[in-house]
């Protein structure tokens, strides 16, 4: 599985590993899990005593759970604490002292680092293959659902401009029919965020046992997209509101749509031009 870093390393599968623990430690363990943003900063003192336990005990749980040294535990509470985020874990209460409508500069600030995320972590060569890959396929199916769908619909909307067969499954019904046929030759893009809304996990899965080559854009390597994505591109959703922010999602796929537009580019000018007509002159388009 190619990830960001370019590491081949996967991700623990903690639900495995939580067996292998006593119960007492199991009990121990469960609300680091259970809330796992209000450990993310603690040190091993300050995270045994929380837990009524002794630093020795939260170390050799950590190594019995397949970290390494507790820094890595703690990065993966990081991932979990995105992955298991709700609205009343991101809604923040504005500071008093910074005014009352400081939680709106907040808000935009957050959607500006989500994506500055993206710009320092996004692989180009990468961006880059997927986008001929996607030239390459003899279909693409994009499974998205809830919130998400808007960005399946978005991507589906620009690349059909291009003239490649491209379709949106946003909904359980219609991902099980495309994923259904789905072969070698085809390319599956998953997009959904934290834990990963069932419809879209179970379609890359079936996109996956059917051949497909599997993409995932995702806000976590702990997305259960991982499971099944030969490529996963993250981009964060993090907010200061009860809503998710979509900004750096939207700037990974205009960043890949930009890609497109390279590969095949003297094509791609002959549209452009022919859609700048119609943008011109166009019925659909307003006129004084």
């Amino acid at each position: 599985m190619k990830r960001e870093s370019g590491s081949s390393k996967k991700p623990i599968n903690l639900q495995d590993r939580f067996g292998k623990l006593t119960a007492k430690r199991q009990e121990i363990l469960r609300p680091v899990l259970e809330h796992p943003r209000g450990f993310v900063l603690s040190s091993v003192r300050d995270m045994a005593k929380r837990l009524h336990t002794d630093p020795a005990t939260i170390v050799r749980i950590v190594q019995v759970l397949g970290f390494e040294t507790f820094r890595d535990f703690q990065r993966h509470l990081h991932d979990r604490s995105i992955a298991f985020a709700t609205s009343a874990d991101t809604m923040q209460t504005a500071d008093a002292d910074r005014g009352r409508h400081a939680y709106i500069a907040d808000s935009i600030d957050r959607d500006l680092k989500n994506v500055q995320a993206v710009k320092n972590s996004v692989d180009a060569m990468r961006l880059a293959g997927l986008a001929k890959r996607l030239y390459a396929s003899r279909r693409v199916v994009l499974l998205a659902g809830d919130l998400a769908a808007f960005l399946a619909d978005y991507l589906e909307y620009q690349l059909s401009l291009l003239g490649l067969p491209v379709f949106a499954a946003t909904s359980a019904g219609r991902i099980g029919h495309l994923t259904r046929s789905l072969t070698k030759d085809d390319l599956a893009i998953a997009i959904s965020f934290r834990r990963g809304l069932r419809q879209t996990v179970e379609g890359l899965h079936q996109a996956r046992a059917r051949g497909a080559y599997c993409v995932a854009i995702t806000d976590t390597f702990l997305s259960p997209l991982a499971r099944n994505a030969q490529e996963i591109f993250l981009a964060g959703i993090e907010t200061t509101s009860f809503a998710a922010s979509y900004a750096a999602p939207v700037a990974l796929v205009n960043a890949l749509l930009a890609a497109c537009g390279q590969i095949r580019k003297s094509e791609t000018l002959e549209i452009v031009r022919e859609i700048s007509e119609e943008q011109r002159h166009g019925y659909r388009w307003f006129h004084e």
